[in-house]
């Protein structure tokens, strides 16, 4: 059951229609990733799906992005790490696994994570101020939280890998153009579309819907069963890396950092 009282990062809007509006709620922070958001994205698909009042599922940032991916910012000691490769996994298996329709609501940036989280809706509305990337190589980490399974599904092979290795950043449009991006939509109305469908959908014939996105999701997940376990392992070595840490000071110190290769 999905329960907005057991949320805090993420704010719950079930309505009587049965859509949930989903709204990644850390504005002051561009709804970057903290340990309690990252917990709360490991369980809210899972626990929407298994929700008999939940018809269809909404995510959208608050303020003027949907995520900017990890918060690598200096936090309360109360709020850093927690973060666990396991969580990671369960985000995009949740996603995947779940039976309902997933709409995702791009406003501002989603990077990394943010974007693997929008990328894996089953349909993905975008403002049209929006901007796409997966920078944990910017982070000197690999893009293993479900970029190496999204992208390449969406865009090709070839194309995802030039994304994922330099961390550059995508318009709407150029998204739209790609794959990745179902619609663009002026800035100001991405919520309202997105609301729009899901009003749509969960006035729908709710069966023939999920039975119409399950196989395709099947396929998915075979795909990140194979790729997700080796992503999440060497992401999680990137992590322990020089790299990484001289990353993380250099974006608290607002610099460019220097890369040693350890």
């Amino acid at each position: 059951m999905l329960d907005p009282q057991r949320y805090e990062a993420i704010d719950i809007d079930k309505r009587a229609d049965g859509i949930v509006l989903a709204t990644l709620n850390r504005p002051d922070r561009l709804n970057a990733v903290n340990a309690a958001m990252h917990a709360e994205l490991a369980r809210l698909t899972r626990e929407a799906d298994a929700d008999p009042v939940v018809k269809v599922i909404v995510i959208t940032g608050a303020g003027r992005a949907f995520c900017a991916g990890g918060d690598f910012g200096p936090q309360p000691a109360d709020a850093t790490g927690g973060m666990t490769l396991e969580e990671g996994r369960q985000i995009v298996d949740h996603m995947l696994e779940c039976s309902k329709p997933i709409i995702s609501a791009v406003n501002g940036y989603a990077m990394g994570l943010g974007a693997t989280v929008a990328l894996l809706a089953d349909i993905v509305y975008a403002a049209r101020s929006a901007t796409f990337a997966d920078t944990h190589v910017k982070m000197g980490i690999g893009a293993g939280d479900g970029g190496q399974v999204i992208w390449p599904l969406l865009m090709g092979v070839n194309r995802a890998k030039y994304y994922l290795m330099t961390g550059d950043r995508l318009t709407a449009t150029e998204a739209e153009r790609l794959g990745l991006v179902n619609f663009v939509v002026d800035d100001g109305t991405v919520v309202d579309e997105a609301l729009a469908l899901a009003s749509r959908l969960a006035a729908g014939p709710s069966l023939a819907i999920s039975a119409s996105k399950v196989a395709v999701n099947s396929y998915m997940r075979m795909i990140s069963s194979l790729v997700l376990p080796l992503s999440l392992s060497v992401e999680g070595r990137t992590m322990a890396s020089e790299d990484h840490r001289e990353a993380v000071r250099a974006f608290q110190e607002k610099r460019t950092p220097t890369f040693n290769g350890r």
